[in-house]
């Protein structure tokens, strides 16, 4: 039996620090943000699994900061203003 190879170790992508829920075009998307507003993922923000990364946090209304200007360019201002912020636990 041969000898397994010696594990090489990697970088870890850092752990996302917001959920944004927003509309886009009538369907709620979920973005996932890091702590710098990178987007790191997007999915359907109706679905079981957006339901329990947030539950039990509280959201912050609006995305219409500066801070999101960059991450969420492609949404309009009613759609930034309306918007959940939840912060996630890290």
């Amino acid at each position: 039996m041969e000898t397994p190879s010696k594990h090489h170790q990697t970088v870890l992508r850092k752990a996302a620090r917001y959920l944004v829920l927003i509309d886009s075009g009538g369907y709620a998307v979920a973005r996932l943000f890091l702590e710098s507003r990178e987007q790191v993922a997007e999915f359907d923000g109706a679905t079981e699994e957006t339901n329990s990364m947030i539950s039990g946090l509280t959201a912050t209304h609006g995305a219409s900061g500066t801070e999101w200007d960059k991450a969420l360019a492609g949404h309009s201002a009613e759609e930034r203003a309306a918007a959940e912020v939840f912060e996630l636990k890290v």
